[in-house]
């Protein structure tokens, strides 16, 4: 990036421009660190915008290295997942993808390090005990049992580990640091546990794994990162992040940096928590585009310019807060009202015949994709006898704010005639069936030229070449801004946050691609579902409405 061009500031910057000042680094090195053990969501393209924006804008480098260090939990889909969705958000890691089971050779080796400088011990606590003898925020945990073992006696019982010869839960290595430290996670955590699971990059090469906090800090000094970041929550861990590389043999130093979590309205951003969603079906998947997943947002039709901006214009701070949705869904709208074509679509058909116009005559209209760029081109519409209009668009009686189409009253289609509705037809309950009018063949995208004004513009499709298309309103999967809050969250779902219509759409969006956004006039903006269109059946879902209605 040019050193001219505007970027955001924030306190991590401010840190960077400081160690570079001071020549501390020469290339600035940072990392995305990702479990695969679920798929990205919003709260992960923060953290993707932050490390790779970082190293785009000081023209330095940004790894993308897989924390793979519990394959109980991990599959390759999620880890094929991610590499999508970090290059669909618009970024390149930089040389091989990396897993932290890449290093767990190294790994093994300072566990024996620290083993032999009398740092780590071989512990026989069951789980539950090692918890007890922990202690609390108020109380300081007491030391184990196992704690005192010789260095001859660890290194066996870790050897025995790696060999297989306990069984799950009856041993663990732990860091010897101090169970009356005030910071829980220094009171003797846990390095090495024992899993009897075939990882999806080692097979059956390890029956011991390390845990994240021992992994991390050491990956990142292999891989010279310079700036770890990390949410709020590891804010803590950060001493054990450097009390591990205080004590290993290793030259590099990096140093770990905490800034907030994407907090989300009307959202869950916890992987168990959206796992959960997904295993009891109340969603069709990681994908679904109610999720805040990067796959749902994709499917949704959120472009990745959009989520780019809205990681932007939150920022970046130590603070804790929660965004509104509208935000994003702003920023969504923002990208697609300059970017997105036209079309029409009716969501709630009612027939219109025109009494007046040839029953012979298919009229191709020139309808331009875009209202203000033109380089966007033209698509041709055919106008015909009948029409569909949206049943919301016509009524028999109105007062004078309403601006649609009124029995004895005129109204334009868009980029096309203006008629006036005359009669209706009714079935045996009452309801409209067909709206009879009449058109002026003078106002073919222009005023009446005995100078009557019409207000209103409705849009239309031809019921002679319009297509039946499925379309999905989605709305929030939440009913309650913090469902996280709840005491089950699933009983703050809205049973409402996917409606299903059948309507109507304009020929032209026979060929439309999934994940690529319309506009439909009037309605909103929609994209062709990937996972439910076919050649024989049109989906549409609802990316975002036109305007924000919820702070209506």
């Amino acid at each position: 990036m040019s050193g001219v061009e505007a970027r955001p500031t924030n306190f991590i910057r401010q840190i960077i421009d400081n160690d570079l000042a001071e020549a501390k680094y020469k290339t600035i090195q940072t990392r995305f660190p990702p479990e695969p053990n679920g798929y990205l969501h919003i709260g992960h393209a923060k953290s993707i915008c932050l490390n790779f924006g970082i190293a785009q804008d000081y023209r330095g480098k940004c790894n993308l290295r897989f924390d793979d260090t519990n394959p109980a939990k991990e599959d390759v889909e999620y880890v094929e997942s991610i590499k999508y969705d970090v290059q669909w958000l618009g970024f390149k890691w930089d040389g091989e993808v990396r897993y932290s089971s890449d290093y767990f050779d190294q790994l093994y080796h300072y566990a024996i390090e620290l083993i032999e400088k009398g740092l780590a011990y071989v512990d026989e606590l069951t789980p539950d005990e090692i918890r007890e003898y922990r202690g609390t925020l108020t109380q300081p945990g007491k030391n184990s049992p196992y704690r005192d073992r010789s260095i001859d006696e660890n290194l066996s019982l870790f050897n025995k580990m790696k060999n297989g010869d306990f069984a799950e839960g009856k041993a663990c290595l732990r860091a010897k640091i101090d169970m009356a430290s005030p910071f829980i996670v220094m009171r003797d955590p846990v390095l090495y546990r024992i899993k009897f699971a075939s990882h999806h990059q080692t097979g059956d090469k390890w029956c011991i794994y390390p845990m994240y906090d021992f992994t991390h800090c050491i990956s990142d000094a292999i891989e010279n990162i310079t700036h770890s970041l990390c949410t709020l929550e590891f804010q803590d861990n950060r001493r054990l992040y450097d009390w591990v590389l205080d004590n290993i043999t290793i030259s590099a130093r990096p140093h770990q940096y905490e800034f907030s979590r994407l907090n989300l309205e009307y959202a869950i951003t916890s992987k168990r928590k959206l796992n959960l969603l997904v295993s009891e079906k109340i969603v069709d998947g990681w994908d679904d585009p109610r999720m805040p997943t990067v796959s749902g947002m994709r499917r949704r039709g959120y472009t990745p310019a959009a989520i780019r901006d809205f990681c932007q214009r939150i920022g970046v701070t130590k603070q804790e807060n929660t965004v509104e949705m509208s935000t994003l869904e702003f920023c969504v709208r923002e990208d697609l009202n300059q970017n997105a074509p036209r079309a029409m679509a009716v969501i709630d058909p009612v027939k219109v015949v025109i009494e007046n116009y040839s029953d012979h005559l298919d009229e191709v209209l020139n309808m331009p994709n875009h209202p203000n760029r033109p380089e966007l081109g033209n698509r041709e519409v055919v106008f015909t006898r009948e029409l569909f209009i949206d049943r919301a668009d016509f009524r028999e009686e109105a007062n004078k704010n309403y601006k649609r189409l009124v029995l004895g009253k005129e109204v334009r289609l868009r980029n096309a005639y203006v008629i006036r509705a005359d009669r209706v037809e009714k079935d045996e309950n009452g309801e409209i069936t067909t709206i009879y009018c009449s058109y002026d063949p003078a106002t073919l995208n222009k005023n009446p030229e005995d100078g009557r004004k019409v207000k209103g513009v409705i849009h239309w499709v031809s019921a002679k070449f319009a297509l039946p298309a499925e379309i999905r309103l989605y709305d929030r999967l939440f009913n309650t801004p913090n469902p996280g809050s709840a005491d089950d969250f699933l009983t703050t779902i809205n049973p409402n946050s996917l409606i299903i219509k059948q309507g109507l759409v304009e020929p032209s969006l026979r060929n439309s691609e999934p994940a690529v956004a319309y506009q439909f006039e009037r309605e909103g903006y929609f994209c062709l579902d990937s996972k439910y269109s076919s050649d024989d059946k049109l989906v549409f879902n609802r990316t975002v409405g036109l305007r924000d209605s919820w702070n209506e």
